[in-house]
């Protein structure tokens, strides 16, 4: 994996994957389509769609376990402080050789910076809430919220996702 090359590349996910509004609806279809991708897959995942401080969405797959609530929950916190992507934020700590507590002071037990929760950004209102996966390697979890926003936002997939290894 070249470190500079996904953090460009989060970079313009991040600033091209903008909602033009963001309400309990569209949440519900950024989970549901996201719940249809794992269904599909097999993917053991949890799926998290929120407003910071209020869960729009949830589901839990089969496969599945209790910690990836935890992990999103995380993930999501990461998203909040930041209004970047829990993986973004992870590799621009790795790329300076530190950590969210190093850097930050922030606990573990309340901030995790691998990926899978993504910034659920609203055009001129900015960084309101996140979309969270857990049950995949980070990168995939990340991937995966990149996909299903790309396809509620009807954007070609490939010219935003990672570089495949």
């Amino acid at each position: 994996m070249d470190l500079n090359r996904d953090l460009e590349k989060i970079e313009l996910q991040e600033s091209e994957l903008i909602l033009s509004k963001f309400d309990f609806e569209i949440a519900w279809q950024i989970g549901t389509r996201l719940h249809d991708l794992g269904i599909a897959r097999r993917f053991p995942i949890v799926i998290d769609v929120r407003y910071f401080g209020q869960p729009l969405f949830y589901s839990a797959l089969p496969g599945s376990v209790p910690d990836n609530a935890e992990w999103i929950r995380r993930k999501s916190n990461t998203v909040a402080r930041f209004h970047r992507s829990s993986y973004g934020v992870g590799l621009m700590l790795q790329q300076a050789g530190t950590t969210l507590f190093d850097r930050y002071a922030l606990p573990s037990t309340d901030y995790a910076s691998h990926g899978g929760a993504f910034p659920v950004k609203v055009k001129d209102a900015g960084v309101i809430g996140s979309i969270g996966v857990s049950g995949l390697p980070q990168r995939d979890d990340h991937e995966l919220v990149v996909e299903a926003l790309c396809l509620i936002l009807n954007r070609d997939h490939a010219s935003l996702a990672l570089p495949k290894d």
